[in-house]
C-alpha cells in the first residue's frame, strides 16, 4: 500500500509524526518552565523556602578541631541496655539503685505507706497497682464515685493509718471503647493541680495506648509530662516520682502486625531516655517480666505484680521491709 493510500486512511507520514514531536517537545519544556515558576512564585508569596536555593552566608564547610588535653569527658546521655536485675527463689534483686526489700504482709504495707497519698496516673498496667493495694490492704476502703471499671478515676482511703491511694487514667489515645468526655483527664493538668509535700508520691506510667500510634506523638506527650514533673519537683522537691516502664505482653497474629512488642520497647526506649536525669525512680517493669518464667502479658500475673509493689515501697521506705 502506498503513502497516498495510508494517508487517505488516516496514517501519519513521517514529516507528520517528526512535526509532532517537535511539538510535544516544546509543549514538555514549556510546562517543565510555567511549574518551575509557579513553585518559585509561590514559595516567596508564602515566605517558604521550599525549592529556592539559598547562598551561604559565609563558609560552606565545617572544621573539627582536636579535642584538647586538658578537655574534661562528658558523660554520654543515650540510654543503654541490659539487664537491670534477676529473680532468686522467686524474688526481684536489683542489681542498683535502692536494695529491693520484702513486704510481705499487710501490716508491713500499711506501716510503710502510713501518712502518705500515693497518686498513679497512667494505663491499666499502672491500675493493677492500685488494685493490689486495694485488695491487699484490710483497712484500705475504695470510695463508690460511680465510675467506670477501667477508666477511673478511683480513690481508696485508710482513715486509721491515713493512708490515700488514687488513680487516674491517662488521656487520648485511648482503646476504650466509650469514654464520657467528663471523665478525660491529662496527666499534666493533674500534676499541676496536686497538692504535695514530702508524704506524697507520684506514680506515672503511660505507654499501651501509644503504641500503635506515631512515635512524635508519645514524645510530644512524654515532654509535656516531664516539664509538669520539674515543676511539680520544684514546687515540692520532697515529692517521690516514680516511673513505671513499658513490659512485654503475649501476642496475637493480629498484634504482631500491628501492636508488637517492637513497638513497645521503642516506646519503652523513649521513655527511659525522657526521663533520665530527673530527680526520679525508675521501676523496670520490661526486666522483670523478662526475667520471669512467667509468659508475657499485658497485664503481669500476680507474682510479678507482688515484685513491683516491693520495688516501690523499697523506694518509699528503704530499708524497712517486714
Amino acid at each position: 500500500m502506498d503513502n497516498e493510500n495510508r494517508g487517505e486512511r488516516g496514517w501519519l507520514n513521517t514529516a507528520e509524526v517528526a512535526g509532532e514531536r517537535r511539538e510535544l517537545r516544546n509543549f514538555g519544556i514549556w510546562l517543565v518552565i510555567r511549574e518551575r515558576s509557579f513553585e518559585q512564585a509561590g514559595s516567596k508569596r508564602n515566605g517558604v523556602n521550599l525549592k529556592v536555593f539559598i547562598q551561604a552566608s559565609g563558609p560552606s564547610n565545617v572544621t573539627v578541631l582536636p579535642k584538647k588535653e586538658a578537655q574534661l569527658k562528658k558523660k554520654s546521655s543515650t540510654v543503654t541496655s541490659g539487664p537491670s536485675g534477676y529473680y532468686y527463689q522467686g524474688v526481684w534483686r536489683a542489681l542498683g539503685g535502692t536494695t529491693v526489700c520484702q513486704f510481705n504482709t499487710s501490716s508491713a504495707i500499711s506501716q510503710c505507706l502510713k501518712g502518705k497519698v500515693v497518686h498513679m496516673y497512667g494505663d491499666s498496667t499502672v491500675r493493677q497497682w492500685f488494685e493490689f493495694f486495694n485488695a491487699t490492704l484490710p483497712g484500705l476502703k475504695e470510695f463508690d464515685l460511680h465510675n467506670r471499671n477501667k477508666i477511673g478515676p478511683f480513690m481508696a482511703l485508710d482513715y486509721e493509718n491515713n493512708i490515700l491511694v488514687t488513680f487516674h487514667c491517662h488521656g487520648p489515645p485511648l482503646r476504650f471503647a466509650a469514654i464520657p468526655t467528663r471523665q478525660l483527664c491529662y496527666i499534666v493538668n493533674e500534676l499541676d493541680d496536686l497538692f504535695v509535700g514530702n508524704n506524697t508520691v507520684v506514680v506515672l506510667g503511660i505507654w499501651s495506648h501509644f503504641s500503635s500510634f506515631p512515635m512524635e506523638i508519645y514524645i510530644r506527650r512524654l515532654q509535656s509530662i516531664r516539664r509538669a514533673v520539674v515543676r511539680l519537683l520544684d514546687t515540692a522537691p520532697g515529692t517521690l516520682v516514680v516511673i513505671r516502664t513499658a513490659n512485654p505482653k503475649a501476642l496475637t497474629l493480629y498484634e504482631k502486625i500491628t501492636n508488637s512488642n517492637w513497638y513497645s520497647l521503642q516506646r519503652d526506649k523513649v521513655l527511659r531516655a525522657m526521663f533520665k536525669g530527673l530527680n526520679g525512680h525508675l521501676i523496670d517493669a520490661w526486666e522483670m517480666t523478662l526475667a520471669h518464667h512467667l509468659p508475657h502479658n499485658l497485664h503481669p500475673p500476680p507474682p510479678i505484680i507482688k515484685n513491683m509493689i516491693n520495688h516501690l515501697l523499697s523506694y518509699i521506705c528503704p530499708q524497712n521491709g517486714g
